[in-house]
């Protein structure tokens, strides 16, 4: 079960199952309805740290808050860095997995703010295509309509890495003052670059519904619940952003 996603990889049900049988966590195993009640946990807790730093973002002028910078890169470097121990420590997902979804809210409340500011009515077009477009991924993938293949596994898996390879290097080359030409802008090849990647971050909701799916079928343990939760929250989380990238070039137009 290959994902672009990196929190599902072909090896997970291996450490997970490695990991219950050290750690003891959670007897049964996985459902499908476990991982979606999860999922729901998760989201309420974005929603409800999203919404205190949102609160935060504004002064009593309604401007910007320089303190929010707390929030958004505090925020977004925890959630950073739970991300990558959930994934290296799998067992671990019934806590780091909370954890993540509560660091993950503190950066959007505080970014959505900040796009908000700029673009009235952004943040509520961002969240109504984010979750219209999960909805319709996983209404085509339970119709049968889009089927995770081997070669479509692969080619999601390929685009998602160029995508981490280009966002990495604009990054790197971003600390010398360069920044790779037309990608960020609001030309016509800037809100192609991102629809492109709004395509590519929706597909991979594909292959977590595919992961989620075939674990239950095989009987993962329970605690995979968690980390199923978590993997289709990551992409959720990029899915957002990157609706929030291509909705500001299009306004800034």
């Amino acid at each position: 079960m290959r994902s672009g996603n990196p929190a599902f990889q072909e090896s997970t049900l291996l450490d997970l199952a490695s990991g219950q049988v050290v750690s003891g966590a959670g007897a049964g195993t996985m459902t499908i309805n476990g991982t979606v009640n999860k999922t729901g946990l998760l989201l309420l807790l974005v929603v409800l740290t999203g919404a205190f730093s949102w609160n935060q973002a504004f002064g009593a002028g309604g401007e910007i808050n320089p303190a929010i910078n707390w929030y958004l890169w505090g925020g977004m470097l925890t959630g950073f860095g739970l991300a990558l121990l959930t994934i290296f420590k799998k067992a671990w997902a019934p806590v780091t997995a909370p954890l993540y979804a509560i660091a993950q809210g503190f950066f959007l409340g505080a970014i959505s703010a900040i796009y908000d500011a700029r673009f009235d009515g952004i943040v509520v077009q961002a969240v109504m295509l984010t979750f219209g477009t999960l909805f319709a991924m996983l209404a085509a993938y339970r119709a049968g309509l889009i089927k995770a293949t081997e070669k479509f596994k692969m080619g999601v898996v390929a685009a998602t890495g160029g995508i981490l390879i280009v966002y990495l290097a604009s990054i790197v080359l971003g600390f010398f003052g360069i920044q790779i030409p037309m990608i960020h802008g609001t030309g016509v090849i800037g809100i192609g670059f991102s629809l492109f990647v709004v395509a590519i971050a929706a597909l991979n909701l594909v292959l977590d519904f595919d992961f989620i799916e075939n674990a239950a079928a095989r009987g993962a343990p329970k605690v995979t619940e968690w980390y199923g939760a978590f993997g289709l929250m990551v992409t959720l989380v990029w899915l957002y952003l990157e609706f929030l990238r291509l909705l500001s070039k299009i306004q800034s137009r």
